[in-house]
């Protein structure tokens, strides 16, 4: 009994191992190793050309940051008259009103 079950072991494992074998030399073929190569190359020529949009993208938003930050400097906006405020009861009065 021992040996039949030893037998049928080893005779599962060789069907395992053969067909393991054949599959890896069927990838291993220069066709099929071509054909992946290209694939991951088209691959990362994709994310490549994905991260070159994503930066131009946000080049060109820091870009209209800048430009808006440069327009703020060259023409600032006209602020209201300067306010006091009262250290007793911290009320804001405009000094037109106050009379200073």
């Amino acid at each position: 009994m021992r040996r039949m079950f030893w037998l049928a072991v080893g005779a599962g494992t060789g069907v395992w191992v053969t067909r393991k074998v054949t599959r890896m030399t069927r990838q291993l073929t220069p066709q099929s190793l071509a054909g992946r190569a290209a694939g991951r190359a088209l691959d990362a020529r994709e994310r490549v050309w994905l991260f070159l949009q994503d930066v131009r993208d946000e080049a060109r938003a820091r870009e209209e940051q800048l430009r808006e930050a440069i327009e703020a400097d060259l023409h600032p906006p006209q602020a209201p008259r300067p306010r006091r405020i009262l250290n007793a009861r911290y009320i804001i009065i405009d000094e037109d009103k106050d009379g200073h």
